[in-house]
């Protein structure tokens, strides 16, 4: 794999830091900030709106930019609205900066995820995927555990702050090992954007996309509220989220590095055996969560399979995008983070029923179950390469 794929892995390390590190920090800020948890959790949905909208919006106005000038711009105007999160006493602000932070995060990932596809042969895509994609896993592994212990320690802000400080490295490496100006194939044969948005208008590649969708809200309506599962349901200190954090991370890193392997040549079993797991895994930790030992062990099981199965589809709407080389990375981050958005606040509705901070939990599962009632019986059509002409 190339040096630049990696540079670009470590800026999405800090934004994946940022995105995620909320799990551990939102009871913190609920309080600071006088707001409910409930209240809290809408940070990572209005986090996960900005990129849904910014990924395409962003990814259309920067397509005729540099690569590089984009890139970097777009991570240090993220690096700026964390700094502003951090010295701000309001959250209306607080909340308007997740936004901000957001459609910086979504430029910078669709064009990184096109970089990414480009960057490699053409039937390479998935393991570039899970290359830049690690950036996030090992997010979810050391930034975000070191973010929950960092915010006890020192409070949220200086979390916030750490995050704005991880984006300068990065930038760095962005302007040493990405070369400035355009690319060739940038210049010559481009697609015209209604043509690239055409591709939209594929049912292949809206079906993956929402598949993509409803494993990644699974994910993230329970990484949301995983604090008061570990606290409130298993009864642990607050340092015990960070153990549960680092445990998703590593299965995360497992799981994106497995599927990463198999995702281009053979998507099928990876859709066919991790999804039933995933979605038996889910009711099953609701239903052990107040074992300590068995809640840790699901975490990292889960972590694993969600993030193999998101990163799977993920790469699908790659491939199946394909013809729209400049939005393609846009359509899979909009894809990702339609789920960021609507599964905190699906598990959110369910903290004040009867399952309360096992609501998520089993909203979770429920959302799996869709998604796999959906794609069983068109599994063919959704592993298929472009070349078929199935579903078309």
């Amino acid at each position: 794999m190339p040096l630049p794929l990696y540079l670009l892995a470590m800026a999405v390390f800090a934004m994946g830091t940022s995105e995620f590190m909320l799990a551990g920090l939102l009871q913190a800020i609920a309080s600071d900030l006088d707001v409910t948890v409930a209240t809290a959790g809408t940070l990572t949905s209005a986090f996960a709106v900005g990129m849904v909208i910014g990924a395409p919006l962003v990814a259309a106005l920067a397509r005729n930019w540099p690569r590089r000038s984009s890139l970097l711009g777009f991570i240090l105007t993220f690096a700026a609205a964390h700094a502003v999160g951090a010295i701000t006493t309001s959250f209306t602000i607080l909340f308007a900066t997740r936004i901000v932070a957001a459609l910086a995060n979504a430029g910078f990932l669709a064009a990184a995820l096109t970089a990414a596809a480009t960057l490699v042969s053409s039937n390479r895509k998935g393991r570039a995927l899970a290359v830049l994609l690690s950036g996030t896993t090992v997010a979810t592994i050391a930034g975000v555990p070191g973010g929950s212990v960092l915010g006890t320690m020192l409070g949220w802000r200086a979390t916030f702050w750490a995050v704005a400080a991880l984006c300068l490295p990065a930038a760095l490496g962005i302007l040493k090992g990405i070369p400035a100006g355009r690319d060739e194939d940038e210049a010559t044969g481009r697609p015209a954007l209604r043509a690239e948005l055409g591709q939209l208008t594929r049912p292949r590649l809206i079906l993956v996309m929402l598949l993509g969708a409803l494993v990644n809200a699974a994910t993230f309506g329970s990484l949301t509220f995983l604090a008061p599962v570990v606290t409130d349901t298993a009864g642990l200190g607050e340092l015990w989220i960070s153990v549960a954090l680092v445990l998703f991370g590593a299965g995360s890193f497992v799981g994106v590095t497995v599927a990463g392997r198999l995702s281009d040549r053979r998507p099928g079993p990876v859709i066919a055996v991790g999804g039933p797991l995933l979605l038996i895994g889910w009711p099953v930790l609701a239903m052990l969560a107040n074992e300590p030992v068995a809640l840790f062990i699901l975490v990292f099981v889960q972590g694993a399979l969600s993030f193999a199965l998101g990163s799977t589809l993920i790469t699908r709407v790659l491939y199946e995008a394909a013809g729209a080389p400049t939005m393609a990375g846009s359509y899979a981050t909009a894809a990702l983070n339609v789920g960021a958005a609507a599964g905190p606040v699906v598990a959110a509705a369910t903290l004040s029923t009867e399952a309360g901070a096992l609501g998520p939990l089993w909203t979770s599962g429920l959302l799996v179950a869709v998604a796999l009632l959906i794609a069983f019986p068109l599994l063919t059509v959704i592993t298929a390469g472009r070349s078929t002409e199935v579903f078309r």
